[in-house]
């Protein structure tokens, strides 16, 4: 790749993740059977393979839904460093996961029958 390509697709990648950090941090706390921290949530960004997230990027991102009221979050006292925030999904989370969920689907799959040249396959 050349240099330009690469510095393009760098770009390209840093849009993509800002635009869906929110959708897959719903999705994570969702699944999860009990509250996370910001660093566990890191953990299952990467483990999912897809998306490499600074922690830098995760918590303003987690204050922000909190403060729409998608998630709501306790401070324990950790044995091994400072005290930890535990996030959990609101159930007015979960409804907007729902509705980002189904855009998310129309918008893949306008972004993929248009990439295969506007045909349905």
């Amino acid at each position: 790749m050349t240099e330009t390509v690469d510095a393009a697709v760098r770009k390209f990648q840093k849009e993509l993740n800002a635009g869906t950090v929110a959708l897959v941090l719903l999705a994570i706390l969702e699944r999860s059977e009990t509250p996370l921290y910001g660093y566990q949530i890191a953990k299952q960004i990467e483990g999912a393979g897809g998306m490499s997230l600074k922690q830098g990027t995760l918590y303003p991102v987690l204050r922000s839904l909190e403060g729409q009221g998608l998630l709501s979050s306790r401070v324990e006292p950790s044995v091994t460093g400072p005290p930890r925030k535990y996030y959990a999904i609101t159930a007015e989370g979960a409804e907007v996961l729902a509705a980002w969920s189904e855009t998310w689907d129309r918008t893949r799959t306008f972004v993929d029958v248009t990439l295969k040249g506007g045909r349905d396959r």
